[in-house]
């Protein structure tokens, strides 16, 4: 992913809730399947990690974006944001031809 690539979805995901949180429990295969399924359907995602999670986020993003085989747009304090093109309807476009890993 380019630079551009990334302040282009960056500055996407600044309209979007967070529609996840970590929390105690960290990366639980539930939440690693609702990141997964979310990605399909939206493409590019935001999770919370809570104060109660005591794993670092970034590791987190790098974990998640491993198991979710996305993307990790951004970590900013303890926000993340995911990315990956939906297999079935590819909704968002990136700029210069955006291609995918």
């Amino acid at each position: 992913m380019t630079s551009k690539q990334r302040a282009y979805l960056k500055s996407q995901a600044n309209s979007i809730p967070s529609i996840f949180q970590v929390g105690k429990a960290s990366l639980t295969p539930e939440l690693t399947a609702a990141v997964e399924e979310a990605l399909e359907k939206r493409e590019l995602i935001k999770l919370s990690v809570l104060k109660n999670c005591f794993d670092d986020p970034k590791e987190i993003a790098v974990i998640l974006s491993e198991r979710t085989r996305s993307d990790v747009v951004q970590v900013i304090g303890k926000k993340i944001i995911l990315y990956r093109p939906s297999k079935k309807e590819p909704k968002i476009q990136l700029p210069n031809g955006g291609k995918h890993r």
